[in-house]
């Protein structure tokens, strides 16, 4: 169980729409119920779909990023599911028009290699074994499922590591767009870093980690650094405070 409940080190810390909120709520409360109850089969369903979830909201993060490869990336798409993945408006959407195992193809572009890729998406397969009625239980213990979730958190976790420069990517942008007071959406800094750039972005706690140690002395030359160095303070306090070692959820 503690292992499982680390995922959320890498879930987003939180949402603009209440309904996402409420959504990944339900699937923590559902893994859970079913883990404390011995239904094993039915608590790995739930984390499954907790996994699927940071695997999207990272691909929303490439394609916010990277948007050119992003599309290039699409070749062989129909041209309405190519319109779709480029127009939607929550990484959610992203299942209208692909299937689980293609949305890993696009991981590819932070550098993961076919076989990465195939590990990442091992588990959709398992899955499908037991979404289905087949007359067995595959999850039957405790041991089982644990391993499982050892395995998943393994690949979360090297996910992460490759997602880094799209995390610094995102950041460093949004420092320099949102630098001037006078033009950005909010006045208040705070405002501004959790609208436009925690909730835009859907980052995690642990894509805020990274954000923190952003080296923001390769932006002195920018007109307005005074601005990126009030943005990246006032995000450290709001998420870290005091202890700048874990993110304040």
């Amino acid at each position: 169980m503690e292992e499982a409940l680390e995922l959320g080190e890498y879930l987003p810390q939180s949402f603009a729409a209440a309904h996402e909120q409420s959504y990944l709520d339900f699937l923590w409360s559902a893994f859970r119920t079913n883990y404390e109850a011995e239904r094993y089969e039915f608590a790995s369903l739930a984390f499954h779909l907790l996994y699927m979830s940071f695997v999207s909201f990272s691909i929303w993060q490439i394609r916010l990023a990277r948007p050119k490869q992003f599309q290039m990336a699409m070749v062989g798409f129909r041209n309405e599911d190519e319109k779709g993945l480029m127009d939607c408006e929550s990484p959610f959407k992203f299942y209208d028009a692909l299937k689980e195992s293609q949305i890993f193809r696009f991981l590819k572009l932070i550098g993961c290699t076919n076989h990465q890729v195939g590990e990442f998406a091992k588990f959709v397969r398992r899955r499908n074994r037991i979404a289905h009625p087949t007359g067995s239980v595959f999850f039957n213990d405790r041991a089982a499922l644990d391993k499982e979730i050892t395995e998943m958190m393994r690949e979360v976790r090297n996910i992460e590591a490759h997602m880094q420069p799209v995390i610094l990517e995102l950041y460093r942008s949004f420092l320099i767009s949102s630098s001037d007071e006078e033009e950005r959406e909010y006045t208040d800094p705070e405002d501004e870093v959790t609208v436009n750039f925690v909730h835009a972005n859907y980052m995690s706690a642990a894509d805020l980690f990274v954000c923190k140690d952003f080296a923001i002395e390769e932006l002195e030359g920018e007109e307005l650094f005074e601005g990126v160095g009030v943005l990246h303070e006032t995000l450290k306090s709001t998420y870290f405070g005091e202890d700048e070692g874990t993110a304040v959820a």
